[in-house]
């Protein structure tokens, strides 16, 4: 089948498809005479594969080296568990930084309500020049 076609049956883009396979997490297909890449429907499987590995956050590395493992004759468990834990670790990291976002956030809303007009200055410039990043925000903000 076409690009065009595994596109619509797989969900995925034409792009993505291609950038896959110069990524090497699908293997390059067949070609007609006039060059058109022509694919079985193995491709189908892998990509909703991948697709499901992206859907659960996955970086492309890790799906490829899921992707690997698939090819070995024994199910190599512990690699695939790892690979699974320290993805574990990245995204519990990333909570707690989102959970600190949302604190600051709170925060900088409580500060900025219309009977406090003087903030307003500081608030604006804060967000203007990304202060709202920096740890020490909300000392900035009312260094008290």
């Amino acid at each position: 089948m076409k690009i065009g076609k595994l596109a619509k049956l797989s969900g995925c883009t034409v792009q993505a498809i291609r950038y896959y396979e110069k990524e090497g997490l699908i293997s390059q297909p067949e070609r007609t005479e006039g060059n058109f890449r022509i694919y079985d429907f193995e491709v189908l499987d892998k990509l909703a594969f991948i697709k499901n590995c992206r859907a659960i956050d996955l970086t492309l590395s890790e799906t490829k080296h899921l992707i690997s493992l698939q090819h070995l004759s024994c199910a190599p468990c512990e690699e695939v568990n790892e690979i699974i834990d320290n993805h574990l670790l990245d995204v519990e990291s990333r909570i707690k930084d989102l959970q600190t976002l949302q604190e600051d956030l709170t925060k900088l809303r409580l500060k900025c309500d219309t009977a406090r007009s003087p903030n307003k200055i500081r608030i604006s410039l804060c967000l203007r020049f990304g202060f709202i990043l920096a740890p020490n925000v909300l000392a900035f903000l009312d260094p008290q």
